[in-house]
């Protein structure tokens, strides 16, 4: 017998989809189960099931995935693991490392990656597609779609909200519009809440994921909650922005006396177009992006998290990178001491962060800029903004100060596949790198473990 009881939010859509299975009904179902909410082992329970169901007569299950490594390997090994736990370890077969065979029935699996060549496979049974929120409409439409059309075969999309534009927020919407109209139920949602009501040490676990990352932070919103997001727009609401106002005063160094206290950076490089610009050329042009570097003191919290206070700012516009290398090394050393800085490495900032470490030593970290990593820092910077613990200095009536808000106040967000976001200010509007180097700064914070913390985690190796 397979050992993991199915709960019963698991068990409705389950019904279901054996049920058009069972029945020829060739429905296309949408099952949204909060992050970590069993959508992976109903999946495999649920193939176990079909496969036992077909083995004498035969047939093809065809699942697909967003990547082969890890999803589609990781949906493989389950499967793997819960017939041998329903005593089938002498009965199922692996083939050309995708496929497993119990009698005449066969699961495949493949990687619906773009780049991927998928084989012209048929799918009798069962066709699915898990985190469906993820795959490219235009792949499934193209390549995994037909397989079930000549066969009447049935199928589900598994995953969580992402944006209005998703393949399974539209197979979600066109659901409900059938569901309407026949009154036959094809989508099936169930968000933390639900979970939690049969698992109270998770129901715990996103609750203090709410508190961290915010109620209204993306990924909460579409992975607990299960509520897409509308398209592009801005990126910090006013409510947020109105979080971020600080009363604490600007300062231009360390305070004197206080050794104890701790400041981080992020430096925000100016654009190699920017820095190769003549100076004549420049004067005729509004202000061009500049280097900038956001220096914040961080607090540590009883919790384990830290509040951070931004205390100052410095920018040049328009001087090279190599220029001011020196001048970033020494503020950073002499005049606050930082104790870990996230600066901007990507295309020529890379040797002023070479410069930097070499200069100050393992306190630099080089990020480079690509869409996965300034969509963490979009997320990392939401998160600081959402739970309270990021403060801006109160106004001085400085151009720095302006500049700030002016960024945030235009900053815009677009959501992008696979659950990444990009964060910027139209150039038509102005410059985001304010914005980014404040951004830095609460990765920057990421960055830093206290000493005492360091040699507790090197005690255990």
């Amino acid at each position: 017998m397979i050992r993991q009881q199915l709960r019963p939010y698991q068990l409705e859509p389950a019904r279901a989809i054996f049920q058009s299975v069972r029945q020829r009904q060739g429905l296309t179902v949408s099952v949204e189960i909060a992050r970590q909410g069993g959508k992976n082992e109903l999946s495999a329970q649920l193939e176990v099931l079909l496969l036992t169901m077909f083995m004498a007569k035969g047939g093809n299950l065809i699942k697909c995935s967003p990547t082969f490594k890890p999803q589609t390997v990781n949906s493989l090994m389950r499967l793997k693991e819960r017939l041998n736990d329903a005593g089938y370890g002498k009965l199922w077969k692996p083939e050309l490392g995708y496929m497993v065979t119990v009698g005449k029935a066969r699961a495949i699996f493949f990687s619906a990656d773009e780049s991927a060549n998928v084989v012209g496979a048929t799918a009798h049974i069962l066709l699915e597609v898990d985190e469906s929120q993820d795959v490219n409409p235009d792949k499934y439409n193209k390549d995994f779609r037909p397989m079930g059309s000549t066969t009447n075969c049935t199928t589900v999309h598994y995953g969580t909200a992402w944006d209005d534009s998703s393949l399974l927020e539209t197979v979600k919407q066109t659901n409900l519009e059938m569901e309407r109209k026949d009154g036959i139920r094809r989508h099936f949602e169930y968000d933390w809440q639900e979970v939690g009501k049969y698992n109270p040490n998770y129901a715990s676990y996103v609750e203090s994921e709410r508190d961290r990352l915010g109620p209204d932070h993306p990924l909460f919103r579409t992975q607990y909650e299960l509520k897409p997001l509308h398209g592009g727009g801005g990126f910090l609401s006013d409510q947020q922005r109105a979080q971020l106002v600080g009363e604490h005063r600007r300062t231009h160094h360390r305070a004197e006396g206080h050794s104890e206290a701790i400041y981080v950076a992020g430096i925000d490089l100016a654009g190699e177009d920017e820095e190769a610009e003549d100076a004549a050329l420049r004067s005729l042009k509004p202000r061009k992006d500049s280097t900038v570097a956001t220096v914040c003191a961080l607090e540590p919290q009883p919790n384990g998290q830290h509040r951070l206070r931004i205390v100052d700012h410095f920018y040049r516009t328009g001087i090279r990178h190599a220029a001011l290398q020196g001048q970033l090394a020494d503020l950073l050393r002499s005049a606050w001491r930082v104790k870990k800085v996230a600066v901007d490495a990507t295309g020529v900032g890379q040797a002023t962060a070479s410069y930097l470490q070499d200069a100050l030593g393992s306190i630099v970290q080089p990020y480079a800029f690509t869409a996965q990593s300034k969509s963490a820092l979009a997320y990392n910077f939401l998160a600081a903004v959402n739970g309270g613990r990021l403060k801006m200095y109160a106004g001085d009536g400085s151009e720095e100060h302006r500049e700030f808000w002016f960024q945030l106040e235009r900053a815009k967000s677009a959501i992008r596949a696979n659950q990444t976001m990009n964060f910027y200010v139209d150039p038509a509007e102005g410059h985001d790198d304010f914005l980014m180097s404040a951004a830095l700064a609460v990765q920057a914070a990421e960055y830093y473990r206290p000493r005492e913390a360091r040699r507790r985690v090197e005690g255990r190796g």
